[in-house]
């Protein structure tokens, strides 16, 4: 491209044009017009009369003038103008271009900037016809070179990930370079990193490196901490500037379970200071509802932080058996809990029944043996709503009748008589101590120290139940620690004493760590590696790049070193991870993040990412030029006396010429609303492969046909749907064939792909290599998939269950062929508690529609006719061959009977219910 300072040309050659006008204009110049000619027998008579319309001998200047402006304006647009093009050093060279993004977290706050950097570097790509290839450092994958403007279509599926590239990303990126020369533009996020050197060393070895960088300054917001009775937020910003203020957003749960915005923080960032801090005081009821802290007006991972159990105060009610005795705390059935809970929660004191109205998280009854009916039933009510009891033996208990003869609803376990007493003065033998962890133990992954011991202790009663309730024995195999669900709560009862009477356990740190296990505490920091060992976590919630809470899906557990230590990845994302007992929040910025922006060499080149947009002029310029044309015909009429005949044809030109073009697109998109609603329509999503495309439409069509002839469904015509552009909700059913390049949707798109699976739709997603892999393989079409759905709002699903309502929607069913015939078809999962019914022979399953039917056996080719109706594609060989092809027709009539129909087939398992009511 030839620049003029604003104004650039893609073929400037052409204006070379431009120098014939002086020609063209003496050639105008000197042929004049053509005269007219009037025939009129007496001439004689007209000598002498003036005749009011003149004939010009030659063309008026005005009218030459206006025949060279347009022709300079159509040679000005061959030229290809574009104003505010892009820079010469940003679209120099005619080798290969290698786009690199970053594509972390701290991208994603300019990402549609970003978005439409790489477009318009692709533009120049495009026009100096070089191939172009794009690689995330998040999610590196070998370079592919390709055309530009093909490159350009898959942008917008193009998104930053929650994490930062790491040294392995870095490395396989670096291996995976093609050899030769290219050149390339790297979209940094602005953040340092080690490997940043060793990349480009290995970039410049093979061509020109540009850095764009964008000038904004990034914000960032470390986890929330708990101090001095308020909520302390710190933040950070990448570069220091002048004096700044920043609004934090406490978003959570409102009393009628609604997200709200409970508070709005402020926070000042003095002048060319990188750091500022902000405080909150809420109370704690209010402050337990918060689920995430967010830095308004940044669409960022790192502008967000999830709290956790470490934020939340937790409530403990402190019970004892006796009253302290004067003079002796440290014989205090309450004293060692005091000291090591104290730290960490409230304390609640005060009188059982005083205290429940509280509703605190946890009740601590040391050496408490009984209770009144009243408050037995009292207690009973909280832990079904959750609450966890804690009881610790002691001298009252094991001389009580507590659970002896039956389980007593307070307690775990049945209790033998009296105790036990080792290891003392009236004892043969020798203190035990406790014996390691079971793998299913809260507990487990806990060092057991040396010096702790048991000398006394409560008796469980030997019961079937007794070893599934055993969280922790000694090193004989008696029950040292024993637990009981009740509703959604729990009770715990600890063999030994609260003090040091009975064990030495209380004076250990093994005491506090397994209060923490048990979530009667919660530590203000992120646990130790040995606290989390044997521990596994599963994913509730997690944050994209953008900062936006998604649910966690299928994704799988993650163990708790794993939390700990590892990096943030695709293993590993942040959000909010339960376990056993306690939540724990995984944030893209840590107390330990560190902030810095990226130094880069001076020979480097750094570009920002805010630019003049660009604009091509070569549309308008040939407007104009018709319209100059347009006029010159007009005034020639005019000039040769022919004007009123040309009148009407002018006034239609000029009315078309203004008539709004915008209409065209409306009018195309009502035309499709009506088509795709005024009947039944079944639509495939376009890959952009015609061939699979046309299949897809074929397939369908074959489908609607055999439809219309075996059901009382009248399908229209099938239409292929784009999902950026289309409205989806005109279609009951998507068949969507999955290709290994095809581009991957936007988030705009994604979102009404949500918006129709939870409306009632379907979707069909044909791998079409059941021939080759089973679902789930490491085909290339099944990798597509899994990228294609990740986003998806998909619920659990299972293999196909052979009394699912697919199987007898309209034909009874067992197999579901297409061309291939593979059994591996995925629908919803059905709920845990689906049940037989007597007298049916399948299950009462839920009234859903399975929203997604995933499977490889390209049923659209088996579905596909032709125009006559003539199937377009062989299936398998013989006989053989056409039942499988009748097979698939009918499984594609139940697919689409149960997308209309929903699970009627269901209500026959109330049959039975019916007969009885009606006393048959």
């Amino acid at each position: 491209m030839t620049l003029f300072g604003a104004l650039g040309f893609t073929a400037p050659w052409l204006l070379l044009g431009l120098l014939a006008l002086p020609i063209l204009w003496l050639i105008l110049r000197a042929v004049p017009p053509a005269p007219i000619r009037r025939l009129f027998p007496g001439v004689v008579l007209l000598l002498g009369l003036k005749d009011d319309e003149q004939v010009s001998d030659r063309t008026p200047w005005w009218l030459l003038l206006l025949r060279m402006l347009a022709v300079a304006a159509v040679i000005l647009g061959l030229a290809g103008p574009v104003l505010n093009p892009e820079p010469e050093a940003a679209g120099s060279g005619d080798g290969p271009l290698l786009v690199v993004m970053d594509a972390s977290w701290a991208s994603a706050a300019d990402w549609r900037a970003r978005i439409e950097a790489t477009d318009a570097l692709l533009v120049q790509a495009s026009r100096a016809d070089r191939t172009a290839a794009l690689v995330r450092l998040t999610d590196p994958e070998p370079p592919v070179f390709q055309s530009a403007d093909s490159l350009r279509s898959s942008l917008p599926g193009v998104v930053p990930d929650p994490w930062q590239p790491g040294p392995e990303e870095v490395a396989r990126f670096i291996a995976a370079l093609p050899e030769g020369g290219f050149d390339t533009f790297w979209l940094s996020d602005g953040l340092a990193r080690d490997d940043r050197e060793e990349m480009l060393a290995a970039l410049e070895d093979r061509g020109a490196v540009t850095v764009f960088e964008s000038p904004r300054s990034l914000y960032a917001l470390q986890p929330a901490t708990y101090a001095d009775g308020n909520v302390v937020l710190n933040l950070r910003r990448l570069r220091p500037g002048p004096e700044a203020e920043v609004s934090i957003a406490a978003h959570g749960l409102d009393p009628a379970g609604n997200p709200a915005i409970l508070a709005r923080i402020p926070g000042r960032f003095e002048s060319d200071a990188r750091e500022a801090t902000a405080e909150l005081s809420l109370p704690a009821e209010l402050r337990a509802r918060i689920t995430r802290f967010e830095i308004e007006g940044q669409r960022s991972a790192g502008a967000v932080a999830l709290p956790d159990d470490s934020l939340r105060r937790r409530e403990v009610a402190l019970i004892a058996g006796s009253q302290d005795r004067e003079g002796l705390e440290l014989l205090s059935p309450l004293h060692y809990l005091t000291r090591a809970l104290e730290p960490n929660v409230d304390l609640l004191d005060g009188a059982l029944m005083d205290i429940l109205p509280a509703n605190p998280d946890v009740i601590v009854l040391a050496d408490v043996a009984t209770l009144s009916a009243a408050e037995e039933d009292a207690v009973l009510e909280w832990m079904e709503n959750g609450g966890l009891l804690l009881r610790f033996a002691g001298p009252r208990l094991a001389a009580s009748d507590v659970s002896r003869d039956s389980e007593d609803p307070l307690m775990p376990v049945r209790l033998r008589a009296g105790g036990r007493t080792v290891g003392g003065a009236m004892s043969w033998g020798e203190p035990k101590s406790l014996a390691p962890f079971a793998s299913e133990s809260p507990f487990f992954g806990l060092e057991i120290p040396e010096d702790v011991t048991v000398t006394a202790q409560v008796m469980a009663q030997p019961d079937p139940t007794l070893a599934d309730r055993v969280i922790a024995q000694l090193d004989d195999g008696t029950p040292l620690v024993t637990r009981k669900r009740v509703g959604q709560g729990q009770v715990v009862l600890v063999h030994v004493t609260a003090n040091a009477e009975w064990s030495s356990l209380p004076l250990s740190g093994l005491f506090v760590q397994m209060l923490e296990r048990l979530a009667v505490s919660s530590t203000p920091a992120m646990p130790e590696v040995q606290d989390m060992e044997g521990t596994v976590w599963q994913p509730e919630m997690v944050l994209d790049a953008f900062g936006a809470p998604r649910d966690a899906g299928n994704l799988p557990g993650v163990a708790g070193e794993d939390l700990v230590t590892a990096p943030l990845g695709p293993d590993l994302r942040p959000g909010l991870y339960q376990g056993a007992e306690r939540s724990l929040a995984r944030n893209v910025v840590t107390a330990d993040t560190a902030l810095e922006p990226v130094v880069w060499p001076q020979n480097v080149p750094v570009q920002g990412m805010i630019r003049a947009q660009e604009t091509p002029l070569a549309g308008w310029l040939l407007a104009l030029a018709i319209a100059l044309l347009l006029a010159d015909v007009i005034a020639s009429l005019a000039l040769s006396g022919r004007l009123r005949s040309a009148r009407a044809a002018a006034t239609v030109l000029a009315a078309l010429m203004l008539m709004p073009q915008t209409g065209r697109a409306q009018d195309t998109t009502d035309a499709m609303a009506l088509a795709a609603t005024s009947e039944v329509t079944l639509a495939h999503v376009l890959t952009g492969d015609d061939r699979i495309d046309d299949t897809a439409q074929a397939g369908l069509r074959g489908l609607s046909d055999t439809l219309f002839f075996r059901t009382s469904v009248e399908p229209a015509d099938p239409m292929g749907v784009d999902l950026e552009t289309d409205e989806l909700a005109f279609f009951p059913f998507l068949y969507w064939p999955v290709t290994p390049d095809q581009p991957t949707p936007s988030a705009e798109a994604y979102a009404k792909l949500n918006t129709y699976l939870r409306s009632g739709g379907m979707i069909l997603f044909d791998t079409r290599d059941a021939d080759v892999a089973r679902f789930g393989g490491s085909s290339p079409n099944g990798r597509k998939l899994q990228a294609l759905a990740e986003p998806l709002d998909i619920p659990p699903l299972e293999p196909i269950p052979q009394d699912h309502v697919l199987t007898r929607t309209f034909y009874l069913l067992q197999d579901f062929p297409g061309r291939h015939a593979g059994r591996d078809v995925w629908v919803e999962a059905a709920p845990p508690d689906a049940e037989l019914i007597e007298g049916m022979p399948f299950r009462n399953l839920n009234d859903n529609v399975t929203p997604v039917v995933i499977g490889g056996n390209d049923w659209a080719t088996a579905w596909a006719t032709d125009a006559r109706g003539n199937p377009s594609f062989p299936v398998g060989r013989g006989f053989a061959g056409e039942r499988q092809r009748e097979i698939a027709y009918r499984f594609g009539v139940n697919l689409v009977m149960h997308v209309l129909t929903g699970n009627y087939k269901s209500d026959q398992v109330h049959v039975p219910a019916l007969l009885d009511r009606l006393g048959q």
